[in-house]
């Protein structure tokens, strides 16, 4: 579990404690403008402002997935490098099919409704503010997607291989697989940063899918 100072914390739906890791100040540097203009740094923080709400609602749906199957739920953590909501007793295999898909089920909603609705808003800041959402939400669920740990990707594909192996060959697998994905990840983020713009504060661990090839316990 990535360990981040928190700065606040606060009670969420179903009485969830959320906090805020310190690290989110570094990315309100990343995306806020302090040397722009007045109107820069007014849609840099909206659109961070939707950044932030869009992981939130990501990590509450994997609180709803925990609380519906009466799992507790601990904390969620919102920090710099996204955030994670951890429970408070360990689940099974088919409990965590529906914690973890809940999150990229969340941004896909989000996605399509500000989708769906931008044709239908007037022009000004209302469909600059669906726009952003449509184009947030729709990263979020394609990046979370991808098959590496801790990202919801990696988890879902090992708990797809576990419906078709054994539990140790299964970890292997998502091990070896996460493995590349982790070094391929490295060159792909420099290359964003070159030619988009956008810096990801979150790179796969690579230690930990090396474990799991070796058969390791996941940690």
């Amino acid at each position: 579990m990535f360990n981040d100072t928190p700065i606040f914390e606060f009670r969420g739906p179903w009485g969830v404690p959320v906090q805020i890791g310190s690290s989110l100040v570094l990315l309100a540097l990343i995306f806020i403008s302090v040397t722009g203009s007045p109107q820069e740094v007014y849609y840099d923080a909206i659109f961070f402002g939707l950044i932030v709400g869009s992981i939130f609602l990501h990590e509450l749906g994997h609180a709803w997935g925990c609380l519906i199957q009466g799992v507790p739920v601990r904390r969620v953590m919102i920090y710099g490098g996204g955030g994670f909501c951890e429970h408070a007793r360990s689940t099974s295999p088919r409990e965590d099919e529906l914690i973890v898909a809940m999150g990229p089920i969340v941004n896909a909603v989000l996605w399509a409704v500000s989708s769906l609705l931008l044709p239908f808003a007037p022009d000004g800041d209302i469909t600059w503010i669906l726009g952003s959402l449509a184009w947030i939400n729709g990263v979020l669920l394609v990046l979370n997607l991808v098959p590496v740990m801790p990202l919801d990707g990696g988890k879902l594909f090992h708990l797809l291989l576990l419906w078709v192996m054994p539990g140790a060959l299964a970890m292997r697998v998502a091990g070896a697989v996460g493995l590349v994905l982790s070094v391929l990840w490295i060159p792909a983020m420099l290359a964003c940063f070159l030619f988009y713009g956008m810096m990801l504060l979150f790179i796969p661990p690579i230690g930990l899918h090396w474990r799991m090839l070796r058969g390791a316990q996941m940690a």
